[in-house]
């Protein structure tokens, strides 16, 4: 009976321990295959936040902020129409850099009669619209470059002319 009792013991303990093991070796399996797929979608994302990068990320250069040069007032006798009118003006010009700034400074009496000639050649009913308006300060922007780059073609270094007072009487 005693032999019985062991011989009982035996497979009762058996399949135990084969359950145990079954469960033990799933855990591990499961740990491993856990701990590969985190590597593996680490790796993954770290290859696609390179290539995301590399796609949509710009060449930022850093611009520098507008340069602006007021200009004194400009007041002047427009063409003759059935009657005399003038015009007062005052406008700031947006410029590559400071440099140019300076160099408007220093060629602001040529440019000033450029602007008074083109200004005097105008009629009232020419500057009344906004596109007369927008057409002016391109002429003027014209000048300017004129007289600061005469041989440069294409875009000079006045960009831009902004008006501040647009007077006609």
């Amino acid at each position: 009976m005693a032999k019985e009792a062991k011989a009982e013991a035996a497979p009762k303990n058996s399949p135990r321990k084969l359950i145990v093991i079954i469960v033990l070796l799933l855990v591990v399996i499961l740990f491993l295959g856990g701990v590969g797929a985190f590597f593996l979608m680490k790796r993954h994302n770290a290859d696609f936040e390179e290539e995301e990068e590399v796609v949509t990320e710009p060449v930022r250069r850093k611009e520098a902020p507008p340069v602006y040069v007021a200009m004194d007032a400009f007041t002047v006798n427009l063409a003759p129409d059935p009657t005399d009118q003038y015009v007062q003006l005052v406008l700031s010009v947006e410029v590559a850099d400071l440099q140019t700034g300076e160099r408007i400074k220093a060629y602001t009496p040529k440019i000033r009669n450029n602007v008074m000639l083109l200004l005097s050649s105008k009629k009232a009913a020419e500057l009344l619209t906004k596109e007369g308006k927008e057409k002016l300060a391109t002429e003027i922007r014209d000048q300017m470059n004129q007289v600061l780059a005469p041989n440069a073609r294409g875009d000079g270094p006045v960009r831009e002319v902004l008006f501040t007072s647009f007077i006609i009487q």
